[in-house]
């Protein structure tokens, strides 16, 4: 018999055997982003997603059904709202999520701790913890996400659409010399941006603009005088408005002391939908599109007439 017959035989004998002990309810195994081997029997049908973006990654794979119950922050899409709620965060509530039931809970490690996922493993529900920062991450989190799913397809379906939008904004924007600030928290709460490793960050250099924060790392807590030493081409808040006092937009232009910053001076301020830009999820991709028509069409407008 041939090489190539026998790596033929071993290659069908290596797939049935896989097929075989999938049926045998040998089940699913992923690592999660936290480093630890998740191992269910079945893909998951009854599931509680704590963090936002998981649970948006979850309703995008087609999974709405799946779940069970949310964190109270996660609120996209609207129809997730009817599913019943439990304290997450710091705060999260194991009697609450236990009483729906679930064999998965999503959690990300920003808020929750390590004892929380011991409760929850220790009363029999499996812990997937995702943990994204960048915009690869994110293609982690909804790989493992359609795994534990047993949506691979859609979860692969979903990824190549982030990337081909990506693509395009990236073939489309050229390197404008320009630097943008990214407002995480505003002024009265303290300032915090995005730095490097940051899908923030890369949404930036996608659009053809430089982070001017992209010296530090992560998200970091910086002060007035940086920003206004920095002086920003542009600016983007996420900060909410609630329909009363100044907008994000008003109130930075008001701020004593940044009317010489060239963002501010050129009204070139961004208010971005806050859960859409600061979420690790499909959403990122919106979040793309609306920054590259924003700062294409404030470019258009600062173009000297013919």
């Amino acid at each position: 018999m041939s090489r190539k017959m026998i790596a033929l035989c071993l290659a069908l004998i290596l797939m049935l055997g896989l097929m075989s002990s999938f049926a045998e309810g040998e089940g699913v195994t992923v690592t999660d982003m936290y480093g630890r081997e998740v191992t269910l029997t079945e893909p998951a049908t009854r599931i509680v997603a704590l963090t936002a973006s998981d649970c948006e990654i979850l309703c995008a794979l087609g999974c709405e059904d799946a779940l069970v119950g949310r964190g109270e922050y996660c609120d996209y899409p609207p129809s997730v709202l009817d599913k019943p709620s439990v304290q997450s965060g710091y705060e999260t509530n194991i009697e609450q999520i236990l009483a729906l039931e679930p064999q998965l809970v999503l959690m990300s490690d920003m808020a929750q701790s390590i004892d929380q996922v011991n409760q929850l493993e220790a009363n029999g529900v499996k812990v997937a913890v995702s943990n994204a920062q960048t915009i690869d991450e994110v293609y982690v989190s909804i790989a493992m996400i359609g795994k534990l799913m047993g949506k691979d397809a859609e979860a692969e379906e979903l990824i190549g659409g982030m990337k081909a939008a990506f693509e395009e904004i990236a073939a489309n924007s050229e390197n404008s010399g320009k630097t943008v600030y990214f407002e995480v928290s505003p002024l009265q709460w303290g300032l915090w941006t995005a730095g490097k490793g940051t899908f923030m960050d890369e949404l930036a250099t996608m659009c053809g603009l430089t982070n001017a924060f992209a010296d530090l790392d992560g998200w970091a807590s910086i002060s007035e005088e940086q920003v206004i030493a920095r002086d920003p081409d542009y600016i983007v808040t996420i900060m909410m408005y609630y329909g009363e006092g100044p907008t994000p937009v008003e109130e930075i232009l008001s701020r004593e002391g940044w009317q010489d910053i060239k963002a501010v001076k050129n009204n070139a301020i961004f208010n971005a939908d806050n859960n859409t830009v600061s979420r690790p999820g499909p959403r990122l991709k919106d979040a793309a599109e609306e920054l590259f028509a924003f700062i294409n069409s404030e470019a258009e407008a600062l173009e000297p007439a013919a």
